[in-house]
């Protein structure tokens, strides 16, 4: 296995010597600080002068081995700082890096072809609260039930180290390592090995738009890391097409190699791709994609993005049809997820206020993907969105939940507590059996009743960091309330973090959940119908204020029809609607119902009758088309 190592870090390169290289411009002098811990002896430390290369780098090959701890010290000053391409920082970001080498796992998943956009239900997890213990070790042995469920992609959340002892990932400043808090590399590599046994694939979120504040040291090496020409809200945005940008892209593209030949990914989801700015030639991320889709040799690699653009600025990554032409695979939809909540609640405060929840939104959204094709949006006040023409369904992704938009209910307030259940399951079966690839956040399989909140420990800067929030949720009239913000849960607060933590307990105790999820997932999967995702074979209709229908087409005329009614109960004695009329010499047959007692529901009878149709109110009806005399 070639190693992204090869560049820069400290590389094992075997006989007991170990390269060390670092790209320092801004220092005259670089010393290696080398801390061995031999058996039976004290911990001794060392100091090595690296040798001066051409354009800024050091570099230099001793004897030392895996598990040794290094960092550097810049032009004779005191101060030791962690290697910018440490593998692992086991004492956090501000201390010593660790020697790691990564051909030490034996891994078992040679017959691991990858994943394909195509038949993927994708699950987002923060290994920090998925579990009590928020370690790989507990994630890998929940990996199993997942799988049995449906889910075939996990999407863990950032885990490059960050400073504190709880975050959601997204200030990480340790680009190659792992974060301790969740083990080690290893770890990491067992989770992903174990995942592929089980038939999973892991995507990983990663951030490059920015980098954390806090244990940031890039700039003691070089102030050429961050652009002096692009800013960012969250933090220094890297220098992609500025002067010296060379060695910062190859930095980024060798982090992205690095994680798919050491831990085996399955793929990324790249954070607010719409601000990663670069005027150069070739965007920075068309040459990930690029340099992804190379590492993983012969495995199919899933790129994913976040998109949602006022509309595309020069230095912009352009996402539009087709998705390939930036080396990406699909979108999150935050319409359809923004359309599904105010259906869902009734509320439409803030930036979901460009939204109504109405029918013909649902239909749009399950139909085009995006609601925002390139026309004026009140909220932002300028034209948003990209097109979707012929882009593929399985490349728009769907969700009614994931972390940022549970967080940003200020009490971290789930999609299930804020609904009716009834209307919750019947959203779920549009989320579930529509053709795009369906996202589900974890612990909304069996409504959890643990939030999801912002947390993020910053020692250094804990006032600014619930100010933020504070301002943030201010956008939301509700949360403004000076009774409402008093119920705002500090975000530094190691408390906040802990409520997050999910008791898998719940999938038995809320087993009507959870079979509901389960029984639509194998649905999804066993019905040829839905498993088609085909372009051409969904249409759908308005049938009242809250009510639509769905048809999905079969080449044989077994069509599938989704009846969903949102308001209340719906008589229809005159329905000019031709999507409701079977194929001919068929008949409709009750296939599936949200009201299922088996989900907690009151029973639904057949929605078709002798006078017309009747639809009870929040419920979602599916009907199979099978000959007249079955």
């Amino acid at each position: 296995m070639k190693s992204r190592h090869s560049t820069l870090g400290a590389e094992i390169i075997g006989g007991g010597k170990v390269r060390f290289r670092v790209w320092a411009p801004r220092a005259r002098k670089v010393q290696l600080v080398l801390q061995k811990n031999d058996e039976g002896e004290s911990v001794r430390d060392q100091a090595f002068d690296l040798a001066a290369e051409k354009n800024g780098f050091f570099s230099k090959t001793i004897s030392a081995r895996a598990g040794d701890r290094y960092g550097y010290r810049l032009n004779g000053k005191k101060r030791v700082f962690p290697d910018p391409a440490s593998r692992f920082q086991p004492d956090g970001v501000h201390g010593l890096s660790q020697i790691i080498d990564p051909r030490a796992f034996k891994w078992s998943d040679r017959a691991w072809t990858g994943l394909r956009l195509k038949g993927q239900v994708i699950y987002e997890m923060h290994i920090g609260t998925f579990t009590r213990e928020g370690t790989w070790e507990a994630a890998s042995r929940e990996l199993a039930e997942l799988a049995r469920l449906g889910i075939t992609a996990v999407e863990v959340m950032p885990v490059a180290d960050f400073a504190g002892e709880f975050g959601w990932g997204y200030d990480g400043v340790d680009l190659f390592a792992p974060s301790r808090l969740y083990g080690t590399p290893d770890d990491f590599r067992r989770f992903v090995d174990q995942a592929h046994r089980h038939g999973l694939g892991v995507i990983l979120d990663v951030v490059y738009n920015h980098i954390g504040p806090e244990g940031n040291y890039l700039g003691e090496f070089s102030a050429d890391y961050f652009s002096k020409k692009h800013a960012s809200e969250w933090g220094e945005p890297f220098n992609f097409d500025c002067v010296h940008c060379e060695p910062v892209r190859a930095f980024i593209l060798a982090n992205v190699e690095h994680w798919i030949r050491e831990f085996h990914l399955d793929g990324f989801r790249l954070d607010a791709l719409h601000t990663i700015l670069d005027t150069s030639p070739k965007h920075i991320v068309v040459e990930m994609a690029e340099r992804v889709r190379k590492a993983a040799g012969q495995r199919s690699i899933l790129l994913l993005a976040e998109f949602q653009p006022p509309r595309p600025k020069p230095g912009q990554a352009m996402i539009a049809f087709p998705v390939q032409q930036a080396g990406f695979d699909g979108i999150w939809n935050e319409d359809f997820h923004h359309s599904a909540k105010v259906a869902l609640t009734s509320r439409a405060e803030a930036y979901f206020s460009d939204h109504a929840g109405t029918p013909q939104e649902l239909i749009s959204a399950v139909k085009h993907g995006f609601l925002y094709q390139g026309q004026y949006a009140a909220w932002t006040k300028n034209r948003r969105g990209i097109p979707t023409k012929g882009m593929l369904p399985e490349a728009i992704v769907g969700f009614l939940e994931n972390h940022d938009q549970i967080a940003n209910t200020g009490l971290g307030s789930r999609v299930h507590e804020r609904a009716s259940a009834a209307r919750f399951r019947a959203l779920t079966a549009l989320l579930l059996l529509a053709p795009h690839t369906p996202m589900l956040f974890q612990g909304q399989e069996f409504a959890a009743s643990a939030p999801f909140l912002f947390f993020a420990d910053r020692p250094e800067s804990a006032k600014s960091v619930t100010k933020g929030r504070e301002e943030f949720l201010s956008q939301f009239p509700s949360l403004a309330l000076p009774e409402t913000k008093a119920q705002l849960a500090p975000p530094t607060a190691r408390a906040t973090f802990e409520r997050c933590k999910l008791d898998l307990a719940e999938r038995e105790r809320h087993a009507l959940v959870y079979r509901l999820h389960g029984d639509l997932l194998r649905l999804r999967r066993s019905d040829q119908v839905f498993s088609r995702q085909a372009a051409d074979g969904i249409d759908g209709a308005v049938l009242g204020l809250h009510a639509l229908v769905l048809r999905f087409f079969a080449a044989d005329d077994s069509d599938r029809l989704l009846l969903l009614n949102l308001g209340a109960d719906l008589e229809l004695r005159v329905a000019p609607e031709p999507l409701l009329a079977p194929p001919v010499g068929k008949k409709w047959t009750l296939l599936w119902s949200s009201e299922d007692l088996a989900y907690g529901g009151v029973g639904m009878p057949m929605p078709e009758t002798s006078t017309g149709w009747r639809l009870p109110g929040e419920t979602a009806t599916l009907l199979a088309a099978v000959k007249e005399n079955a």
